[in-house]
């Protein structure tokens, strides 16, 4: 099953220091039938201005994982961590059994990242910190792995069984992932236009991948994406349609 979520379809909020998307349920908005996807709990598409950020707070249990696209991302936490975080930069926090931390855009121009969060395979591990650069040549025409729990090397270690990757794609070029029927794949992407499979995405679209044992992603036009690579659960994380049978 390929199910495409076109851009309009994704929850806004505007704080006025803060423009962010919303791709699953979070903070005030909550959807029952947009939870997670397996163990993907959050993709947040953010901006924050200049001056402003989010301050000290807790969380638990949870890989954290930004993306910068462009700015910069000051981040402090209870770890001892302080970091400038820019694009190229990829951080992994994973909160365990508690930690906390604060990201402010302590630059001059708004700060544009990913948040991404994904359940851990194991509870009550101690918090953990990871953040590697990568040279974006490295995803330029193929997909790149940056983040993984599968034993990849040269990436951000992660304590779950997902991996994230990102690909920035010339007109015309394509590639395969096999990722196996027992996996789900979660695609966004973030500028451009593509074709996978038979399913066409435009910039901001969002598709969410089950029992697909192999995508062919086209870009139809230049495009950026990041993929996030999941174990399958059937019934998890699925719509409300699909649960009830009525989504083929």
């Amino acid at each position: 099953m390929i199910r495409v979520i076109p851009a309009r379809e994704r929850h806004f909020s505007d704080f006025e220091w803060l423009r962010t998307y919303w791709l699953f349920s979070f903070a005030e908005y909550y959807d029952p039938s947009n939870i997670q996807f397996g163990p993907l709990r959050v993709f947040n598409d953010d901006v924050v201005a200049p001056g402003a950020g989010f301050p000290t707070h807790p969380h638990r249990e949870m890989e954290i994982i930004t993306i910068p696209l462009s700015g910069e991302i000051t981040h402090a936490d209870s770890m001892g961590n302080r970091a400038i975080i820019v694009p190229g930069d990829v951080q992994r926090m994973s909160a365990g059994t508690g930690l906390t931390h604060s990201e402010y855009n302590l630059g001059e121009s708004p700060v544009h990242f990913y948040q991404i969060w994904i359940y851990p395979d194991q509870r009550g591990l101690p918090p953990g910190y990871d953040q590697r650069r990568f040279d974006s040549s490295e995803w330029h025409n193929r997909l790149w792995p940056v983040a993984s729990g599968r034993g990849l090397p040269d990436v951000v270690t992660l304590c779950a069984d997902a991996t994230i990757l990102r690909a920035e794609l010339d007109s015309g070029v394509s590639f395969l992932h096999d990722p196996g029927e027992d996996r789900r794949l979660f695609l966004y992407l973030t500028y451009g236009a593509i074709t996978l499979n038979e399913s066409e995405l435009a910039a901001q679209d969002q598709a969410r991948v089950d029992g697909v044992p192999r995508i062919h992603v086209t870009a139809r036009s230049a495009s950026g994406l990041v993929l996030v690579d999941l174990p399958s659960g059937r019934g998890v994380g699925y719509d409300a349609a699909t649960l009830r049978g009525a989504r083929a």
